[in-house]
């Protein structure tokens, strides 16, 4: 064997040099029956090469059996490196190419087409002519039928209970068709930092936003052709979150850098400047009266200010950081969780701004984990009446019934405890379906999926996954229509899914 020879030729040498100099000066070796192979130390780029070459050799092993194995892998981990260098230069990413090595064995009779609509084409249209175009841009466990179907099989199957883990799969039986998703509607990759939050504009089917922890904020449209309207840009630090008014014109925004901004989507200005004495971590405007801003921050208070002059309302003092909050559908009742983990209810003057502290609901867990989703639904089929979800950083879900009667009473009905989280990940709501169907959310994971759960089902409560982030997924989003869901991830990532249509 040719390689053989060069490398005992090579182990041979006794020039005082170590047994790695060797190796590498065998690489540039030439063989006599192929071409020559040049592998220079300063052209590898690929870590794997280091593994294959620096492996520990014992005393009674055979130099011949070293020399050609090192040669051997060292070349399988320069060719791995330049195929997957030849995929991102040809604009395909990480899950165009997971989805190629995993591709079927009779794929090239399937005849499916090329796409470039990945991660590398910010705001790419992505066309959905073909049925097994999510074979290469998306894999949702809706189906168990056969790529041929155009669909993707899944041969997973796992148990779950009221405590289960983010990387369970779900049941063939337990999928939901009605969260069945056709693939990516389009990919928004501009962004250089985590997306912390997102959200679709009010009553909107096609305006998203979403901040960054670089302080940008991103407007964009979703519509057939998606494509970047305005990018704000002021705050210094992590954008912790945004509201947009009810007319869509203004957008009033958070941030870690203490002060609270409110833009002017039409020019892309900032009108108006709140500075405060700690970090602002949620913001919303009044549902009613958009003249009322109502703000969160780290020094355990909540502050109403008034939009047009920027001076304070009123303020209510809390045990902990307010973390997140929303209001209900009247704007009488405003709900906040805190750094414990502890979920409020306030009632809120609508003429005045006055704010009066009415309900807590402390937590269970003996750990306190702040809380990243506080999420009001006016009417539940499961409560027959409004509710309030919650998240917590430590995998807690809460389903709460609201009595507005008792000026936001919250009483539990269910819950769903996933694994911890290092980040502070968020849950929504998903639509409703029908009279006999459950009650459904949708949540990011730190496994890079998002999750689809059924908190009505006492077993094998995840019923769909979505596979396309590469990073922990921080936050997602529906749109009003309800037919689009957005996910945004830690490396500033943001993909649009497009729900499938159902009778």
């Amino acid at each position: 064997m040719a390689e053989g020879t060069i490398m005992n030729n090579c182990s041979k040498e006794e020039d005082g040099a170590t047994e790695t100099e060797n190796n590498n000066d065998c690489i540039n070796c030439t063989d006599n029956d192929t071409n020559k192979i040049t592998i220079k130390k300063a052209n590898v780029k690929d870590p794997e090469i280091f593994s294959c070459l620096l492996q520990p050799a014992t005393s009674d092993s055979d130099l011949d059996y070293i020399g050609i194995r090192r040669f051997l892998l060292a070349r399988k981990a320069e060719s791995g490196f330049h195929r997957r260098l030849d995929w991102r230069c040809n604009g395909k990413g990480y899950v165009a190419y997971r989805n190629y090595i995993r591709r079927p064995r009779n794929w090239e009779n399937l005849q499916i087409p090329s796409h470039s609509s990945t991660p590398g084409n910010s705001g790419r249209w992505i066309s959905t002519s073909s049925p097994l175009l999510h074979l290469f841009e998306v894999e949702s466990w809706n189906s168990s039928r056969d790529l041929r179907s155009g669909t993707l099989a899944s041969n997973h199957r796992t148990s779950f209970s009221s405590s289960i883990s983010d990387s369970d799969h779900p049941r063939r039986r337990g999928v939901e068709p009605a969260y069945s998703f056709v693939g990516m509607h389009c990919i928004f990759d501009q962004c250089k930092a985590a997306v912390t939050v997102l959200k679709f504009g009010h009553m909107s089917s096609d305006l998203l936003a979403y901040g960054a922890s670089d302080g940008t904020l991103t407007v964009c449209t979703v519509s057939e052709q998606p494509s970047v309207i305005k990018q704000l840009r002021g705050h210094s630090k992590d954008v912790t979150d945004f509201d947009f008014s009810s007319n869509n014109q203004y957008i009033a925004s958070s941030s870690m850098d203490k002060s609270v901004r409110v833009w002017e989507l039409s020019k892309g200005l900032c009108i108006r400047v709140i500075y405060g004495v700690s970090s602002q971590m949620c913001i919303r405007f009044h549902p009613v009266n958009n003249n009322f801003l109502s703000v969160g921050n780290t020094n355990k208070e909540m502050t109403v200010f008034n939009f047009s002059t920027g001076r304070i309302i009123t303020k209510s003092v809390f045990d902990s950081e307010v973390t997140s909050m929303d209001h209900d559908h009247t704007g009488q009742l405003i709900f906040c969780g805190d750094a414990q983990g502890c979920v409020y209810s306030l009632s809120m003057d609508s003429h005045t701004g006055a704010l009066s502290r009415s309900h807590r609901y402390r937590s269970i867990n003996k750990q306190k984990c702040p809380v990243t989703t506080v999420q009001y639904r006016s009417f539940s089929l499961l409560a027959g009446g409004p509710v309030l979800l919650t998240c917590s950083q430590d995998g807690s879900l809460s389903f709460f019934s609201v009595a507005l009667e008792v000026q936001g009473y919250l009483t539990l009905r269910c819950s769903l405890k996933l694994s911890p989280r290092i980040h502070s990940i968020r849950a929504s709501f998903c639509p409703l379906l029908s009279l006999d169907k459950g009650e459904y959310i949708v949540a990011g994971s730190e496994d890079s999926n998002v999750y689809f759960y059924d908190l009505t089902r006492p077993k094998h409560t995840c019923v769909n996954k979505l596979q396309g982030h590469r990073f922990p997924v921080i936050t997602v989003a529906w749109n009003h229509g309800e037919n689009l869901l957005a996910s945004s991830d830690l490396y500033g990532v943001v993909i649009v899914w497009k729900r499938e249509k159902t009778s």
